[in-house]
């Protein structure tokens, strides 16, 4: 029996009476939908073919009564208009068919009166086939934290019943939020059997009398299937996704001219003073402006590298920084215990041990691998210092595995292997994902050598996330790299639990995303629609963090050509890479206005005129910069330039593509190109002139009919194509 309270009681009795009228019915798929009006509340009842009932509360006012004004039919729309003493009411309800079909219903209020919300009710209740709520059991398996998606994935189990997946369009209570000055953080949650969201409290400041806002406007899609094991929920997780994200209304993305942000966020990286350290003859990055109390660090200085590098790669520029940097990274080898260090040895006695981690011999399970990482990515193009840096470590990290039996703590003593922080909460574990990025390290080493021992321990360590579901994310990129690693373990012994345990960290990425924008105090001044959370209970999205993924997924989509992989997971990863190219300027402060950011951060000094991107972007009522000014999240245009750029030899203009692509191909005046992604879903292709005036353009797609061209506000050429299909682009 479900614990339940007042208000799920009292509903339950008034679904079990038998003189419940409904004022509107139809079918929904197979589901059975009925509207219908309990005192108080406004509800929207769906039974499917196996008895699985779920009552929605569309509207709620609080202990009186409701009055119903008009029922209108508009297409696919009902619009249902109510009355009470607290004011008045609009429902739409759009109900859209399919084999996954989907319910979206809004509510607006407009109070008679200033009006205080001390509290609201869930929104979502199930019952058994008779109205009891006590009498059913269900999984939650993904529920909001903090400023994150506001979503909802259930199972029903009694009766077996189906699941759901329940989104709420943030983006619409940005007035509700505005006029309370609430947030909404953690506004989607609950305990079967009431769930769903309830309006954030507005105890200190009223709603205005007489002013229409919208409360809710929730996004429900069904699926009759109960998934009973972790491949069959995460499939299902991202292909309801999926469906959602189609219907739900995205804002317009606008051009950023990274080129020129890259060439100012270059110019400060050198010049600043704040930017670098000397050591002993050596260069070296510090990890935040102004930071030069902390020792140097062999991830933040890799960090930077390796995107400076795949610039310099795809632009032909030179940067004498990368040579000075690159002849500083022996130093932090440690011949004794045979292994990089993550603090530089000839410095770590500035160490004061404020922290934790901030300790010479302290050593956090990650930090150790992810340099590791970037030092295989450098020997693989050839680096003789990274290849023999890499080599001599990994002995180091492979008993390190073994000895922790391929489950990572947070933190170890590096020299005798002692736990020192076993896990991040009490319960939770320690870094899970390392067992992924481990594998990755071991497929590169493999790569490297051609020695099968390190192909046993990728997959020695991979079949450790096996079990982990929605837990297996400690840190974002570690679990975005953890995904690539497990594609290719996948292609190259052809087992389907690697392909699985792929989708499985994708899937718990995309649990970490904020599918909304936070359009409320501060959060007015950049777009934060598809921002990504560097960790499970972080309170702020970072640059850092976000930067990697957006390389690991292009990887990974890169890894995927050829393979036959979920199209959810192929358009929703192309969506959250073009939204990065969109949102991530807003990290640098010369795009946000003084009065938003933090005057004394954590760790250096917060310079609002430096193209040095801010670690953290908090929610709308809060400052960033809280952290500090990150040098090491300075890779951001770096990355992003090779990646969406298309140069053209002997031509002054290059082609920008907002989706990730492959297989491009140069000849004389003409490039072709593979847009990846899904057919469902569209982005932009711009013509950037260089300097001179672009020639003419055309552009075919290998399906007829699906561009738009279009003039930008600056005069320059844009394209809307979808994805998933081959682009001809040619000029006299």
């Amino acid at each position: 029996m479900n614990p339940i309270s007042p208000w799920a009681a009292v509903a339950g009795e008034k679904f079990k009476a038998s003189a419940t009228v409904s004022i509107y019915k139809c079918k929904l798929g197979t589901m059975d939908v009925s509207v219908q009006l309990h005192d108080d509340s406004f509800w929207i009842l769906t039974k499917n073919e196996f008895g699985g009932r779920i009552a929605f509360r569309a509207a709620y006012c609080a202990g009186g009564t409701f009055g119903l004004s008009g029922v209108i039919e508009k297409g696919e729309q009902i619009v249902f208009t109510l009355s009470s003493v607290i004011g008045r009411f609009t429902v739409n309800l759009s109900l859209i068919d399919g084999v996954e079909p989907i319910m979206q219903y809004q509510t607006k209020f407009r109070p008679v009166a200033d009006t205080f919300i001390p509290f609201w009710p869930w929104d979502i209740l199930i019952t058994s086939k008779h109205g009891s709520p006590e009498n059913t059991s269900g999984q939650i398996h993904v529920a909001q934290e903090g400023t994150r998606s506001g979503l909802l994935y259930f199972s029903l189990t009694r009766p077996r019943a189906g699941s759901v997946m329940y989104m709420q369009n943030l983006t619409e209570l940005a007035e509700y939020n505005e006029q309370t000055k609430t947030s909404s953080g953690g506004v989607v949650g609950g305990q079967w059997p009431e769930m769903g969201l309830a309006l954030p409290p507005a105890i200190e400041v009223p709603l205005k009398a007489n002013k229409e806002l919208v409360i809710s406007d929730a996004y429900i899609v069904f699926s009759s299937d109960s998934p009973t094991d972790e491949a069959a929920v995460t499939h299902q997780y991202l292909n309801l996704l999926a469906r959602l994200y189609t219907r739900m209304p995205k804002p317009e993305t606008e051009y950023n001219n990274w080129p020129h942000i890259l060439q100012n966020g270059l110019r400060d990286l050198l010049e600043n003073p704040g930017c670098m350290s000397q050591v002993k003859g050596n260069q070296y990055f510090n990890a935040y402006v102004s930071d030069h109390e902390t020792p140097p660090e062999i991830m933040v200085q890799l960090a930077v590298l390796l995107p400076l590098i795949d610039y310099v790669e795809w632009s032909g520029e030179k940067i004498e920084v990368i040579k000075r940097i690159r002849e500083g990274l022996p130093s932090f080898y440690d011949e004794q215990l045979g292994t990089i260090r993550r603090w530089l040895p000839a410095a770590q006695g500035k160490l004061k041990g404020e922290e934790e981690q901030k300790k010479p011999d302290v050593m956090d399970s990650w930090y150790l691998h992810h340099p590791l990482l970037n030092l295989s990515r450098m020997a693989l193009k050839g680096d003789k210092i990274a290849h023999k840096l890499f080599m001599d470590s990994i002995p180091f990290a492979m008993k390190v595995a073994r000895h922790f039996q391929y489950k990572w703590p947070v933190f170890y003593d590096l020299k005798t292997l002692e736990v020192i922080k076993g896990e991040t909460q009490p319960g939770k574990g320690g870094e899970k994902d390392v067992a992924g990025l481990y594998a990755h390290i071991m497929l590169q080493a493999f790569e490297l050598t051609k020695e099968d021992k390190y192909l046993r321990e990728a997959e020695t360590a991979a079949m450790t996330l096996s079990g982990l579901g929605f837990e297996l994310f400690y840190q974002a990129n570690n679990t975005a790299f953890s995904s690539g690693a497990l594609l290719r373990l996948y292609k190259i012994t052809g087992k389907e639990i690697y392909k699985n345990l792929s989708y499985l960290c994708i899937a718990n990425v995309l649990k970490n995303v904020q599918l909304w924008d936070c359009n409320y105090g501060f959060g007015k001044n950049f777009p934060s629609f598809f921002a990504l959370f560097p960790l499970n209970d972080a309170p702020y999205t970072a640059v850092y963090e976000e930067q990697e993924v957006f390389c690991a997924l292009h990887d990974y989509l890169n890894h995927a050509e050829g393979v036959d992989i979920l199209p959810s997971v192929s358009l929703l990863l192309a969506e959250y890479i073009k939204y990065l190219t969109y949102r991530a300027v807003y990290y640098y402060p010369p795009k946000l206005p003084a009065d938003m950011l933090c005057e004394e951060a954590k760790i250096g000094e917060i310079d609002n005129k430096l193209w040095i991107a801010l670690e953290d972007l908090h929610d709308g009522w809060e400052q960033s910069g809280q952290v500090g000014q990150e040098v090491y999240g300075a890779g951001n245009a770096f990355g992003i330039l090779p990646r969406h750029y298309i140069r053209i030899p002997g031509e002054d203009f290059m082609i920008f593509v907002e989706y990730p692509k492959t297989k491009v191909r140069r000849s004389k005046n003409e490039v072709t190109l593979h847009i990846q992604g899904n057919h469902q879903l569209a982005c932009k292709v711009r013509v950037v002139a260089n300097g001179s005036k672009c020639p003419d353009m055309t552009i075919s797609a290998s399906r007829q009919g699906r561009i738009k061209e279009s003039k930008a506000s600056d005069g320059a050429i844009e394209y809307v194509v979808y994805g998933d299909q081959k682009l001809v682009i040619s000029w006299a």
